[in-house]
């Protein structure tokens, strides 16, 4: 199963069964896809390894996290809770992207998730690609990156943001329920990394 956004559902019910998944790109979607993103599905399909570096993020908490990765589009998962599709979190690394939001409706989300417990045992939480976020004529107050930082600062987890992978056109491929290592370095290189077994 491969997809992203919507198919977040399917990713969700998959994943609990122990079945994993890739979020990645549809080839309706291929043309327009950075020639990284499609090489990371091509090696994702056939087995090779998934390592990236990327450049780092302010808001980035640093550390190494070590689990199964779940999750999807925060607005799908959101409408998933209390359903036997919202995959298993306890243990695991939280993966959020979302497109087309007004950041008032991400404060919503990221709460409801905070107060129905679905934060307070992951692993770590990794935010992807924060797309076409809209703020209100009376402004926020805060970016999107911002509010989600705000919704974890209660735990100690790492936490890394940017991650490329969402609805743009560097849509990079991640294995859900698989095993990842995270490592977020905030201060000395500048990057974090991400790795598949």
């Amino acid at each position: 199963m491969v997809g992203f956004s919507d198919i977040t559902v399917f990713h969700g019910k998959l994943n609990r069964l122990g079945v994993p998944t890739l979020h990645a790109s549809m080839p309706f979607y291929f043309a327009n896809k950075t020639p990284e993103a499609k090489q990371s599905l091509v090696d994702a399909l056939t087995g090779k390894p998934l390592r990236y570096e990327l450049p780092s993020h302010p808001l980035n908490r640093q550390g190494v996290m070590e689990g199964e990765i779940v999750g999807g589009n925060l607005s799908v998962l959101y409408g998933m809770m209390g359903s036997d599709s919202f995959p298993e979190e306890d243990g695991k690394i939280l993966f959020i992207e979302e497109v087309d939001e007004y950041i008032y409706h991400i404060d919503r989300m990221m709460h409801c998730l905070k107060r129905a417990g679905k934060l307070d045992r992951l692993k770590g939480l990794i935010v992807g690609g924060l797309t076409q976020i809209k703020d209100n004529s009376h402004p926020f107050g805060m970016t999107a990156e911002e509010v989600i930082a705000e919704a974890v600062k209660d735990y100690d987890y790492p936490v890394c943001f940017c991650f490329p992978a969402g609805h743009f056109d560097d849509n990079r491929a991640l294995i859900l329920g698989r095993k990842v290592k995270v490592c977020i370095e905030t201060s000395i290189s500048k990057l974090f990394s991400i790795s598949f077994e």
